[in-house]
């Protein structure tokens, strides 16, 4: 009896098409490169000394005490909310419900999956600002919403919005718009006249608003607004907030949403089904670094402030054209200067060129001609480490 030849494996792709563009992310590649060759990493955006002794203790502590070993509460443990609702007041005078207006998550990156998950129907459209942090693109392509970029045009030394294109971008199958300030990579912090037309815009086409906010305490020119406290915002606004970047232990994975109790319910119901809970223990010790007293903030602010303008200066000495972050701790540059501008190449060659890694722009644009000739380095390491750095890419400028 004549049997049928089962299809061989990989005849059909095993990626499914909403994941097809996505690949190993560059942050992985960049890193291992930084391994193989022994460079200094200015490509992934992690620190490389520990945060303050006393949260690690407290982290220590839970985990002898038997606090948060077991499941945690689905919405995160209570002493962490409130301390995210207490931290909200305090810093930006918004009044949260810590038992139904907070949602703790696996680091911001579960944040932002989760709340395009719940609140993006397939083929709903979500702007987002380009270039753009590259979960973002993932995320909504998982969500099956059609991903609408509004490009941050470089001019004068920094990035700017074009308020009439992100109105031109708006169509009656727009559902969301997915905001970043302070923004990663190009370290732009929107302004509040910017902040006041998005929120109009939002309000006047009633679209919801998810804001990634996780480099709030890292503004070194201008302010960070929330833009959940403009009028007509409270109530169609995600705000997605982070420990990494405000503490420096980025391994733990803890961050949280910030809502009306409505789109905080249709988060969870997305994020339950993804990690359901973690962290156990780092959420107490991220509930006490979130009471520290203001003077830590500031200090953290000003001690970032110092790497950048060194990194900026150095950057600049050695040829690049530099676009000086008014946030966060990425610094843009152009390539351009040095006679290149393939961001691409130049980012995999430069580990063997100076023994430095970065991260090629490109990857966070759609238009890939539009960062094509930018690099972005982060200065979010010890001095010492940016000061080595500056020193090797100090001979790309000669061998030109």
């Amino acid at each position: 009896m004549a049997t049928m030849d089962a299809p061989a494996p990989g005849a059909r792709p095993l990626l499914n098409r909403r994941l097809a563009e996505f690949g190993t992310t560059i942050f992985a590649e960049m890193s291992a490169l930084a391994v193989r060759t022994g460079s200094i990493n200015l490509g992934q955006g992690f620190p490389d000394t520990d945060g303050p002794d006393e949260i690690r203790e407290a982290a220590v502590k839970a985990l002898r005490d038997g606090r948060g070993n077991q499941y945690p509460p689905g919405s995160g443990v209570p002493e962490l909310r409130t301390a995210v609702a207490d931290h909200q007041e305090r810093f930006h005078g918004l009044r949260l419900d810590p038992d139904t207006e907070v949602l703790v998550t696996t680091g911001a990156t579960e944040a932002i999956a989760a709340a395009l998950l719940a609140l993006v129907e397939p083929g709903d459209e979500v702007i987002a600002l380009e270039p753009y942090y590259d979960s973002y693109a993932a995320c909504v392509a998982m969500a099956g919403g059609r991903r609408v970029p509004v490009t941050l045009r470089p001019r004068d030394g920094a990035y700017h919005l074009d308020l009439d294109e992100l109105r031109d971008a708006i169509t009656d199958r727009t559902r969301l718009i997915l905001l970043n300030t302070p923004h990663n990579p190009t370290g732009t912090v929107l302004t509040r006249a910017e902040l006041a037309a998005i929120a109009a815009l939002a309000v006047e086409h009633d679209l919801l608003v998810v804001s990634d906010e996780v480099y709030e305490h890292l503004v070194f020119d201008g302010e960070h607004i929330p833009i959940a406290t403009f009028p007509g915002m409270r109530e169609r606004t995600v705000t997605i907030g982070s420990a990494g970047k405000s503490f420096s232990f980025t391994g733990w994975k803890v961050g949280w949403v910030t809502a009306a109790p409505e789109l905080v319910s249709a988060v969870r119901s997305a994020k339950q089904y993804l990690t359901y809970v973690s962290a156990g223990p780092f959420q107490y010790a991220v509930a006490a670094a979130l009471r520290l007293p203001t003077a830590y903030f500031d200090t953290l602010r000003e001690e970032h402030r110092t790497k950048r303008d060194l990194l900026s200066a150095g950057l600049a000495d050695a040829g690049f054209g530099v676009y000086r972050p008014a946030g966060t701790y990425f610094v843009t540059t152009d390539i351009r200067p040095l006679g290149e501008t393939d961001g691409h190449a130049f980012c995999r060659a430069l580990p063997e060129r100076a023994g430095v890694v970065a991260i090629p722009n490109a990857v966070f644009y759609d238009h890939r001609e539009q960062g094509a000739p930018f690099v972005r380095f982060a200065f979010c390491k010890r001095d010492e480490v940016l000061r080595e750095a500056v020193t090797r890419l100090q001979g790309l400028r000669g061998a030109r």
